[in-house]
């Protein structure tokens, strides 16, 4: 018989079929190997180097942070005091690992990054959306660049600054007034007159 070669698509996972596929190869095109070496960068940067480097590529930037031991360390050196996660523990066992990214996702809302960018807990621990931790990541490194605390260590230039929120006082008379004007632009179509507008036959009311 010839040798048929190495079958294709029998990956650890066992091969995904119809629109899952579908739908996963979509994810996995959103993974984007720039922002990945632009992270690594960050947080060697930003941990040490005792937090080591991944395997270029997809499965080994998941594989790096998958236990959730670097992606605390990250979140704790953004602390000068009171560090966040108080316990950080290399374990093989799943429920530890899950616990570990769990407990970052936590702190990482606290420290500013806005639900919508978090990404789940299984897409990096299974690997379902790695682009997700990218976006999360990014995120985070915009938030503390933003801060401008002394707590972010790395080029500033590699994050977005994100848009400082401006908190503003009203009295009650100004917020009234605001209100009128507010239904001054509704009632006049935002400015433009109605005259000439057709509504059609007004219906007869017996």
């Amino acid at each position: 018989m010839a040798n048929k070669g190495p079958q294709v698509g029998m990956a650890n996972k066992g091969p995904s079929y119809g629109m899952s596929r579908v739908v996963q190869d979509k994810i996995d095109k959103k993974y984007d190997a720039e922002v990945e070496d632009l992270l690594v960068q960050w947080i060697v940067a930003q941990c040490g180097s005792g937090v080591g480097k991944p395997e270029s590529g997809k499965l080994g930037f998941q594989d790096w942070l998958k236990d959730g031991c670097v992606l605390s360390e990250l979140i704790n050196s953004l602390h000068k005091d009171n560090k966040p996660i108080k316990k950080i523990a290399s374990s093989s066992m799943a429920f530890k690992q899950m616990e570990q990214i769990s407990q970052f996702l936590t702190a990482a809302e606290s420290y500013g990054v806005i639900k919508t960018d978090m990404f789940q807990t299984v897409d990096l621990w299974e690997g379902k959306d790695l682009a997700a931790v990218q976006r999360t990541l990014m995120s985070l490194g915009s938030v503390a660049v933003t801060k401008d605390d002394a707590n972010y260590r790395g080029d500033p230039n590699w994050f977005f600054k994100k848009a400082q929120e401006n908190r503003r006082e009203f009295t009650d008379d100004q917020l009234k007034a605001g209100k009128g004007v507010i239904g001054l632009q509704m009632g006049s179509n935002k400015g433009a007159s109605q005259t000439g507008m057709s509504y059609g036959a007004t219906r007869q009311i017996q």
